[in-house]
């Protein structure tokens, strides 16, 4: 059902860090961290995305593959910057390894840069890996020993292997308590964002009420990738294994951009359709999102007003905001 409610797309998004929240707006980027001491330590910094240094990097389904990578650099950034502050809680200070030692000896300044490009490199090497090429092994596997499979099933059993190895990955790793509480902060981060769109005032209260679900989501282009990559994977198909491994790498960017494209859509649209597509993403996110407490959503409001001017926001949109808000409803 549409929202009559619901405003334009505000532009900001963000991911939950270890306690905390990372959000961002255009230039700037802003993390918060609830601190052993209860305290909320907020960081801002800013932070040029590929596709403003390079024009062409911002063209339609090129944006994409640059966006994914700039989201990975930036999530990496903000979680060693939350991990920092519970590392500081240890009373041992472990000694740099000889690989960190050596990397800083051989590029000195540059060499958490080079960290965080191998971290990142790493991070796209198992992905493929595990949500690729392990469903397309696993299928191979069914048409060599499974009597009457042949290639025209290859792509529905790659298919089929691609989402319950994700599925399960998500369902497994939720089962982890520090993963539920990232979860939670995941949730935060959401309702904020619904509860801004939404046309309400950002306090704890209207946050609680909002949705933990949203279209524009890092969950739901995981899984629009993966619903992609199988839809190009039925028409475009290969005997020769070594061809079927390379067509797969070699397409991923093309795949990356399309997804990004259909998610940017989501994010800007509310007919039918958009929200048909958008469907499995939000039925995925009832995994990836839990309820928030409300230390969790203070810790979200701080990050979205570090680098988002909500109550602009809203008056642009035509909603009067009170100068001075304690804890008052929006008034329209």
């Amino acid at each position: 059902m549409k929202n009559k409610n619901k405003l334009g797309s505000s532009g900001i998004g963000g991911q939950a860090v270890i306690e905390g929240i990372m959000m961002r707006n255009k230039d700037w980027y802003s993390v918060a961290v609830r601190k052993s001491d209860n305290t909320i330590e907020v960081e801002k910094k800013q932070y040029k995305s590929a596709s403003q240094k390079n024009k062409i990097l911002g063209a339609p389904f090129i944006r994409g593959v640059f966006s994914f990578i700039d989201s990975l650099v930036l999530g990496i950034k903000s979680l060693t910057y939350s991990a920092s502050f519970f590392e500081d809680d240890d009373e041992t200070e472990e000694e740099p390894g000889k690989l960190e030692l050596w990397l800083i000896n051989k590029f000195g300044e540059k060499a958490e840069n080079v960290i965080m490009g191998c971290v990142v490199a790493v991070s796209i090497i198992f992905s493929v890996l595990i949500f690729m090429m392990l469903p397309l092994f696993i299928a191979d596997m069914f048409e060599r020993f499974v009597p009457g499979i042949g290639n025209r099933q290859v792509p529905v059993i790659e298919g089929i292997a691609k989402m319950v190895i994700f599925i399960g990955y998500m369902l497994l790793i939720s089962l982890m308590k520090d993963i539920r509480r990232t979860f939670m902060y995941h949730g935060a981060e959401h309702k904020c964002i619904n509860c801004i769109e939404n046309g309400k005032i950002l306090t704890v209260e209207n946050v609680r009420e909002s949705s933990r679900f949203h279209k524009r989501c890092g969950t739901s282009f995981m899984l629009i990738v993966l619903i992609i990559s199988i839809l190009f994977f039925i028409f475009i198909r290969s005997d020769v294994v070594w061809i079927k491994y390379t067509i797969r790498l070699i397409l991923i960017p093309v795949i990356a951009g399309v997804s990004y494209e259909i998610i940017r859509l989501a994010g800007s649209s509310d007919n039918f359709i958009v929200n048909l597509i958008s469907k499995p993403g939000i039925w995925m996110q009832k995994i990836t999102t839990k309820e928030p407490t409300d230390d969790m959503i203070e810790v979200a409001i701080k990050a979205v007003e570090e680098v988002f001017d909500w109550k602009d926001y809203l008056k642009s949109n035509g909603i009067e905001v009170l100068d001075e808000i304690s804890g008052e409803e929006d008034v329209n």
